[in-house]
């Protein structure tokens, strides 16, 4: 059984990103850093998968395009960049900070904000409960009497 777990767990680890030995760079360190990039870049068909993980057709063409761009010497920076001018910041498993996406980064704070203000604001306008932790008003003195004479009918 544990022999059948490691076989497995080889096979997983070596059906990612290049099955074909032929798509892998001659230089290790340039494949090493390509397989890096890999694992930052996700895969547009999948959506939340990187790249190195997928085996989409489109994940092997954009494996393609990073080994060529690190074959070209570009840095990792600048791969990130054509990456994200080709196919815009989702293709990033994760995008920077910026202005434009900035609301998404804050909606789950604003979200919290906002309850928290509703929640106080509902809590306020809501009745005072009684001694007995009733939310009762309290009884005209007409309504007093008639209580005290169904009392002592009982």
């Amino acid at each position: 059984m544990k022999r059948l777990l490691v076989a497995l767990a080889a096979i997983a680890c070596m059906a990612g990103a290049a099955a074909d030995p032929a798509e892998r760079l001659a230089d290790p360190a340039q494949e090493a850093r390509a397989r890096e990039i890999f694992r930052e870049v996700r895969c547009l068909v999948c959506q939340n998968e990187s790249i190195d993980d997928s085996e989409a057709a489109l994940a092997g063409d954009l494996r393609q395009v990073v080994r060529d761009q690190v074959k070209q010497g570009r840095s990792d920076k600048q791969i990130h960049a054509f990456l994200v001018e080709r196919y815009g910041e989702f293709v990033l498993l994760k995008p920077p900070f910026s202005a434009g996406n900035a609301l998404l980064w804050a909606t789950p704070a604003i979200a919290l904000i906002l309850g928290g203000v509703l929640m106080a604001l509902l809590l306020r306008r809501r009745p005072a409960s009684t001694a007995d932790g009733e939310d009762t008003p309290a009884l005209s003195q007409v309504e007093e009497a008639r209580l005290q004479v169904l009392l002592k009918d009982e």
